[in-house]
C-alpha cells in the first residue's frame, strides 16, 4: 500500500552533512519554499564561518537534493534555522528524517532542548512538530516581513526523551 511505498522510499533517502556542492540545489528549494529566501552568500557563510551551525541535506538514491535543514547550537539549546523539502517530495516523511538528524546531532553536541519558529498558517509543519513532541511556547507577532504573519514559537523540552523513545540514545 501507500505506507509501504513511503517507507521503502524513505529507506532510499540518505541524510548527509550539507557542503558547498549542495548549495545550488538547496537554493532552488529555498526559493520555491520561502517568500524571503536566504541568499547563496548566507548559506556559504553558515557552512564556512558559523561554528554553531549544523546543516544537513536529504539525498535520493539518484543523488538529488530533496530537502535540507539546519540548526544553531547555543549552550544546551538547538535553534532550528530552516527546514524545507522540495514541493514534489513533501508529505513523504523527509522533513521528519531531517528533524530526526538535527535532534540526534544536537543531543550528541550537548543540546537538551530544541526550539523553532513556524508560520501560524503552516499546518503541515505544525502537525509534524507537534507529533514529535514540540509544544507551543508563544507567538512572535508579525514576525514574517513579507505578509506580517505571526510566528508560532515551539519548544521540544527534552530531546533525550524523544530520542530514547525512538531507540536512538545509547549512553
Amino acid at each position: 500500500g501507500a505506507l509501504n511505498g513511503r517507507l521503502r522510499m524513505a529507506a532510499d533517502i540518505r541524510i548527509l552533512q550539507m557542503n558547498r556542492e549542495h548549495i545550488d540545489a538547496v537554493l532552488a528549494i529555498e526559493r520555491v519554499c520561502f517568500t524571503t529566501p536566504w541568499s547563496e552568500a548566507t548559506f556559504v557563510n553558515e557552512l564556512g564561518e558559523n561554528p554553531y551551525a549544523q546543516y544537513f541535506v536529504a539525498i535520493s538514491d539518484q543523488g538529488e537534493v530533496l530537502g535540507y535543514a539546519g540548526t544553531w547550537l547555543v549552550l544546551d539549546e538547538s535553534h532550528v534555522t530552516n527546514i524545507a523539502v522540495a514541493p514534489q517530495w513533501q508529505r513523504h516523511g523527509i522533513a521528519r528524517l531531517l528533524l530526526d538528524r538535527l535532534l540526534q546531532v544536537s543531543f550528541h553536541q550537548g543540546a537538551r532542548r530544541m526550539t523553532l519558529e513556524v508560520r501560524k498558517s503552516n499546518t503541515p509543519a505544525l502537525t509534524l512538530y507537534k507529533s514529535i513532541g514540540f509544544t507551543v511556547a508563544g507567538i512572535r507577532p508579525r514576525y514574517y516581513t513579507d505578509n506580517n504573519e505571526d510566528a508560532v514559537i515551539m519548544w521540544l523540552d527534552n530531546i533525550a526523551a524523544y530520542l530514547d523513545g525512538k531507540g536512538h540514545v545509547h549512553g
